[in-house]
Formats: C-alpha cells, sequence, structure tokens
C-alpha cells in the first residue's frame, strides 16, 4: 500500500496557540514525541487536540488507547464539546475473553504474547488508514507487557523508525505510573514535554508545562502556566520582554488635578511605572482612577485589574466622589476586571494583560493591588522577578502603570509592607493617615521620580465627594508621616537687604 504524503508545512500545529507559540510554530513533522505528565495534567486532552488540529487541516488522524475504552475517550470529547468522528479510534484495552482461564494456558510467557497481538493491531490499523498524525496513549501500557527494559526499549525504536518512514507525526502519552523515571524513552524521543498539576494549600489547582527537549528547534525554555477549560487546554507561554518592544511618543501625561501634577513635576512620563504605597483606605486606588478617568476623558484605553475588591465597590466608591467612572465603563474607555487570586495562575494573568495592551491598546493599567497579586503567586519568592518582567514588557509598549501596595497598620511610625517594589518602581507616591486636633487626615508626598523632577513637599490629600483635592504644602507640621506631628512656627520671612 502506498505511504501517505508527507505535508508541506515546516511545522505541525498543535491546536494549542499558546504551546504552538512556545514551539516556535508546532512540531516539526514526521518525528516521535513524549507527552509526560501524572495523571490528570491533561495529556488526553492535549493528544486529542492535536489529532482535531489535523482533521481541521484535512490530515487522518489515529487514536490509540491501550488503557481508556473508546468510550471513556468519546465521554471526555463531549466535555470539551468536540465531534471525534473525522478520527479513528482504537480502543487495544484486554477484552473479557482474556480473563477467561482457558484464554491464559498457553505455552509462551503472556506478555510476549500480547504485545506482539498489540503491535500487530497497531500496524494494521496504520496500514489501512495511514494516518499523518498518531497518538498513543498510554505507554503504560505497552511497559508493562513488554517486561524487560530492553524489550521495551526495542519496541519504541521499532515504532519509531516505522512512523517515520510513513511520514508520520506520533504523540506517546506516559502518564509516569513506573517506578523509575523513564530516561530511556526520553533520550529517543525528537522532543519531550513535561505537564505539571500542583496542588496549593488554598484555591483550585495550578497546571503547568515545560518543554524538557525539542532537537533542532529554539523554544521557549522554563514554565508555562496552562488551564483546561471547555474546549481543551489553553496555554500561558512565559512572559519575555526583550520578545516585546514598540516605538511610542514620550511625553507627560497629566492627572487632570492641577496641584497633583505639580507635585508630580508637571504629570507622569509615558512607559513608566508608578507605586501607590500606604495603609487601606488612604486614597491609592482613587489616585489611579483618577489617572484611568482622564486618559478615557483623553480618548485612551485603560485597563484596572481589581483584586481586592468587585468591579461594583470600585465603580460605586467612584460614584461617590463624583468620579465618572461608570460612564466610560459603559463606552469601553476602561475595562475593569475582577481577579480572584485564588483560582488565577501568574501566567494567565500576564496573557490577559498583554491582551489589554495589544488588543484593547490599553494606555493606562492598573494593578490594584500587589498584595493580591502576591496572593495568586504559588511560589512567593518570584514574585519580584515576574513584576520585574512585567514591568518591564509595559515600558517598552509605552504603557503607564500603578501599582498599588496596601501597607500593614493605619497610622504608625512602622508601616511594614507586604513586598518590596520600590527600587521597581519610576516614581513611589506615598500615602499615610496623620492626627491633627482630633481629626484624622492624609497626606501625600512624591518620594521618588526617576528622570524628572518633582516636589518634595508634603500635602494633604482630600477625599471629597466633589473628587480629589490636593491641599498646599504642610510647612507648619513636622513629623507628618510619623502619624502625630508637631506644629512648628513658620519660618521668618529674610531680612530685607541693608
Amino acid at each position: 500500500m502506498a505511504k501517505s504524503q508527507a505535508p508541506t508545512e515546516t511545522r505541525v500545529a498543535t491546536g494549542i496557540p499558546g504551546l504552538d507559540d512556545i514551539l516556535s510554530g508546532g512540531f516539526p513533522p514526521y518525528s516521535l514525541y513524549l507527552i509526560e505528565g501524572d495523571p490528570g495534567s491533561g495529556k488526553t486532552t492535549l493528544g486529542l487536540q492535536f489529532l482535531l488540529e489535523g482533521a481541521r487541516r484535512g490530515e487522518q488522524g489515529l487514536y490509540v488507547t491501550l488503557s481508556e475504552s473508546e468510550a471513556e475517550i468519546q465521554k471526555v470529547a463531549r466535555s470539551h464539546g468536540w465531534d471525534l468522528s473525522p478520527l479513528r479510534v482504537v480502543e487495544l484495552s484486554p477484552s473479557e475473553e482474556t480473563l477467561e482461564p482457558d484464554a491464559q494456558l498457553t505455552m509462551f510467557h503472556p506478555s510476549e504474547v500480547e504485545l506482539s497481538e498489540t503491535t500487530r493491531s497497531i500496524l494494521a490499523e496504520v496500514e489501512r488508514l495511514e494516518p499523518t498524525r498518531v497518538v498513543f496513549d498510554s505507554l503504560s501500557e505497552m511497559r508493562l507487557l513488554a517486561q524487560s527494559a530492553l524489550r521495551y526499549r526495542r519496541q519504541v525504536l521499532a515504532l519509531k523508525q516505522y512512523f517515520a518512514g510513513r511520514h508520520s507525526t506520533v504523540l506517546f502519552l506516559d502518564d509516569r505510573t513506573s517506578e523509575l523515571r523513564d530516561l530511556q524513552l526520553q533520550s529517543i524521543a525528537h522532543g519531550v514535554i513535561h505537564l505539571e498539576q500542583l496542588a496549593p494549600e488554598y484555591g483550585a489547582e495550578r497546571r503547568r508545562l515545560r518543554v524538557m527537549k525539542l532537537r533542532g528547534v529554539q523554544y521557549r525554555g522554563g514554565y508555562h502556566d496552562f488551564v483546561i477549560a471547555p474546549g481543551g487546554l489553553e496555554v500561558f507561554p512565559r512572559l519575555v520582554a526583550a520578545e516585546h518592544h514598540v516605538g511610542f511618543e514620550e511625553e507627560q501625561v497629566k492627572s487632570g488635578i492641577a496641584a497633583l501634577d505639580s507635585l508630580l513635576g508637571g504629570g507622569i512620563e509615558r512607559g513608566t511605572s508608578t507605586l501607590l504605597i500606604g495603609p487601606a483606605g488612604s486614597g491609592k486606588s482613587t489616585l489611579a482612577t483618577q489617572f484611568a478617568i482622564t486618559a478615557a476623558e483623553r480618548g485612551e484605553h485603560a485597563v484596572i485589574f481589581a483584586f481586592d475588591e468587585s468591579a461594583r465597590m470600585l465603580t460605586q466608591r467612584a460614584r461617590g466622589m463624583g468620579m465618572s467612572l461608570d460612564a466610560h465603563v459603559e463606552t469601553g474607555r476602561i475595562r475593569v476586571q475582577q481577579i480572584d487570586p485564588a483560582e488565577l495562575p501568574p501566567g494567565e494573568f500576564a496573557s490577559r494583560l498583554r491582551a489589554a495592551v495589544e488588543e484593547d491598546a490599553a494606555r493606562i493599567v492598573v494593578i490594584d493591588s500587589l498584595n493580591g497579586y502576591l496572593n495568586a503567586m504559588p511560589e512567593e519568592q518570584f514574585l519580584i522577578i515576574q513584576l520585574h518582567e512585567l514591568l518591564t514588557y509595559l515600558g517598552q509598549q509605552g504603557v503607564i502603570t500603578f501599582l498599588i501596595v496596601a501597607q500593614h497598620g493605619m497610622v504608625s511610625r512602622d508601616m511594614n509592607s507586604p513586598v518590596d517594589a520600590s527600587y521597581l518602581a519610576d516614581a513611589v507616591l506615598l500615602l499615610r493617615y496623620f492626627e491633627v486636633a482630633g481629626e484624622l487626615r492624609q497626606a501625600l508626598s512624591v518620594v521618588k521620580k526617576r528622570g524628572g523632577y518633582h516636589e518634595r513637599t508634603i500635602r494633604e490629600l482630600r477625599l471629597t465627594s466633589q473628587g480629589i483635592q490636593i491641599g498646599e504644602p504642610l510647612r507648619n507640621l513636622h513629623g507628618v508621616f510619623t502619624g502625630v506631628p508637631q506644629v512648628v512656627a513658620p519660618p521668618e520671612p529674610p531680612a530685607p537687604a541693608p
């Protein structure tokens, strides 16, 4: 029988855009690839997506299941809304007859007979269908049938050479149920993708993958988050800021409040990040929202990622201060995305952020707050590294970023932050409560701004029903940021010249 025609494309797309991006377009054709991971990590779903993508391109696909029944495979497909009719599913699990005592009476070792019959059935189906894409699920059954490591390796090598000669791209799924790590199989395969499922102390499970090997291809290394959603795997490639750079016009952006712009030395520069830090309720989110509204009034787009409060509460609070956030949300100029830290992996958040910048053309990004972002991290020691990559990416896109950090405490000398991101930000705005004459007030100061002039005064911040009001510098108070300042006499005017 004639061999199937080799596809003309240099890459075999997986049907998963994020994974294709990691693989620089997909798998190199006519090779064998190992997809390994613990049960429940998503191997079967990945294999089915791979075959369905081939069917969409007019290629024949073959799914060989050695452990699950065809009914179970169809059930997985229905959960994603897939129709497997374009594919051929071959079930080679032991039949009920093999459990009969008479069927087990043979002069040969049962594994030798079963392995030979299994291989013969697979090759017969391949000869009949001439598939371009093949998935084996799973290798653990073949490993058990082979009994010895040598026989197993020879069997896999023979299958690899057989399919390479027939211009087939093959995925071997391995559930890693063997006692030892199968490095022999990894050495045989042209590429290896490892899937992981993590169980944090609280919240939903986290899944990630890593390309451990891919011969002759420059791929994106490291761990990449992914989720299994209705419709299949959705992979979020790790953000590499160096790969994304666009030109933009450098300018200062105004807040719409003259006193605040004066405090900032004229405004905030495009492509920079600003850290708003202070105790809860001191006005950090309101200041960031003010910049987003002003950008919307200029015709630009802004996005607010709300980790700590609902979108309804955010708009309700703005409405109570006379800020027109609702109107801009309705027109789409401002998008408020509510984030659940217990359910969202960091990779998916980075993907949403990229979509807001590249697809929705957001010029202002508000992350409210880093406390919630920290809670979304399964491994907190990598927060600063990921945050640095995010800020670098946003800066290269000409986006103004506002990072909000809520400090521990209310009125105190010793205010602690859950994360120190001040050295990453280009500007730092410090907010504090202070007490004067039995009244609690708020103060604001710019303590850092790279590459530009800014006032070094401390001004009073008032949040009223008419919006944000910035007062004159508090020159007659000393120790405002300690919470309990002292009144000092105003400096005497210089004596007139003789």
